[in-house]
């Protein structure tokens, strides 16, 4: 059976002590005054009484000190601290589920520290600069890249940020000092290096903080820009080789026709020269174009006279809400980007009677569709087709795209390509007012 709690016990004391004051009342009243009587035997029942109750309170009352020290403890942080009772009781219960909370509250601080040991590990070892930045802009945190970037080393815990950022290069103050995100180059062409300053607020302790992220790019962009290079190389040596190579056979070919004196056969010759040289010429051209792509010189262009001088070129349909709208625009670089387009359409394997030109006002400027009923692409080749020479055509030089992106967005604007429902795709531009 469970033992008897301590409420129990103290009812019990008291019973016991009552009817043994009550039984000595009896038994000496028949000898004594009553008054003697009565005194006699509250002395003998209290005395043995309150022995009892101090001798079973006294652990209780040591126990109640414990608990009170150990939430103290708790409250300062520190959980190493348990009690022991003997007491199969209601106290017992207590002191169990005192010290299976102070059990969890360990577990969870030793794993605190685990996590944060963890994070500052990785904070203090990573290649990116790390800067915490107090309202007074004060230096909270910096991390071992920001100390041998910013401070030769040393710990920077403390400083102004100002005061750091006085004795660097001034590419370094210029970047700070303008806000936001972006990139900046220090050293000359020498040493040039390349870096990137990200921000970021948000409260700590009630307080603003910014946090700010310098990345070194150099050796990333330098082989990323060997890489872009290598492949502009294989593209232009590929288009180079498939024209200069069938010239240069076509050319001893009508020199020997002339020795021979077979001069029927030389105008082909002569055609063939021509289509390849005019195509390497194109292609040329596309690069030099796509390179030196210059600022656009807007202007307000109706959008009706623009796209009759586009039907010159290349035929489509027309969707256009509203009919009297005009844009801001180049009007020369953006009937390139769509002649692109459309000529796009026009080779996707649909007819020329769903190649169609959608212009429609929105909230923040024009939407620009060029919608197609052919083969329309594949996941690949959606998410590299506006990448300069990526191309999927025997003979292209994936530039189209490309050029018509940088169009765009030289003009504030975006551009996206995603599959139609039902077949075929849509490229889809977005024009900003300016």
């Amino acid at each position: 059976m469970r033992p008897r709690s301590l409420t129990v016990r103290l009812a019990l004391i008291a019973l016991v002590a009552a009817a043994s004051s009550a039984l000595l009342s009896l038994l000496l009243v028949r000898w004594l005054q009553p008054w003697a009587a009565c005194l006699f035997a509250v002395v003998a029942v209290a005395a043995p009484t309150a022995w009892w109750i101090r001798s079973t309170l006294q652990p209780a009352r040591a126990l109640f000190r414990a608990l009170s020290g150990t939430v103290s403890s708790y409250r300062d942080g520190d959980f190493n601290f348990g009690i022991r009772w003997d007491h199969r009781d209601d106290l017992g219960d207590l002191v169990a589920a005192h010290n299976a909370l102070g059990d969890a509250l360990r577990e969870q601080r030793l794993a605190l520290v685990q996590r944060e040991l963890l994070l500052d590990t990785m904070v203090q070892n990573t290649p990116v600069a790390m800067l915490l930045v107090d309202p007074a802009r004060r230096i909270v945190l910096a991390n071992i890249a920001a100390r041998h970037l910013l401070g030769e080393g040393r710990r920077l815990e403390g400083h102004a940020l100002g005061d750091l950022l006085a004795s660097t290069d001034p590419a370094v103050r210029d970047a700070f000092g303008r806000g936001g995100d972006g990139m900046f180059t220090v050293g000359n062409d020498d040493a040039e290096e390349i870096f990137h300053l990200a921000r970021r607020s948000f409260r700590l302790n009630g307080r603003n903080h910014e946090l700010l992220l310098l990345r070194r790019l150099t050796t990333e962009l330098r082989r990323q820009e060997v890489q872009t290079w290598k492949k502009v190389i294989r593209v232009i040596s590929h288009e180079l080789n498939n024209s200069l190579a069938p010239i240069a056979s076509l050319a001893h070919s009508s020199a020997e026709l002339l020795r021979r004196g077979q001069h029927d056969r030389l105008p082909e010759a002569l055609a063939t020269i021509e289509e390849r040289a005019r195509h390497l010429e194109g292609f040329i051209r596309d690069y030099a174009r796509f390179a030196k792509l210059p600022t656009p010189r807007l202007a307000t262009v109706p959008w009706q006279r623009f796209i009759e001088q586009l039907r010159s070129q290349v035929a489509f349909n027309v969707e256009l809400h509203p009919a009297d709208g005009s844009v801001r625009c180049d009007a020369a670089q953006l009937e390139q980007a769509l002649i692109n387009l459309l000529k796009n359409a026009h080779e996707s394997g649909c007819t020329p009677e769903q190649v169609r030109l959608s212009i429609r006002r929105i909230a923040e400027g024009w939407r620009i569709e060029v919608l197609d009923r052919g083969s329309g692409m594949n996941a690949a080749v959606l998410a590299n087709a506006l990448l300069p020479f990526y191309s999927t055509k025997r003979h292209g030089t994936g530039l189209g795209l490309a050029l018509a992106r940088e169009i765009v967005e030289a003009h504030g604007g975006r551009i996206a390509l995603l599959n139609r429902e039902g077949g075929g795709l849509c490229v889809s531009m977005v024009l900003p007012d300016r």
